[in-house]
């Protein structure tokens, strides 16, 4: 049951990575960046989501563990 939660966890993580990359980019498009420039928005982003979320992770894995 534990490894289902952690996967599906994972899982939402990375598709709320992906649509937040994707709504950066399209806004920096939007905005009159170049496909470069927006690209490098919507990859910086979807890092920056990814690692928060490991923040989080790390931080509640302390406090429950």
């Amino acid at each position: 049951m534990t490894v289902a939660v952690i996967l599906l966890t994972a899982a939402f993580v990375f598709v709320v990575a992906l649509l937040a990359g994707t709504a950066a980019g399209k806004l920096a498009r939007m905005d009159g960046a170049t496909y470069p420039t927006a690209l490098t928005r919507a990859a910086t982003t979807f890092a920056t989501v990814i690692t928060l979320a490991t923040v989080i992770a790390t931080a509640l894995s302390d406090l429950l563990g």
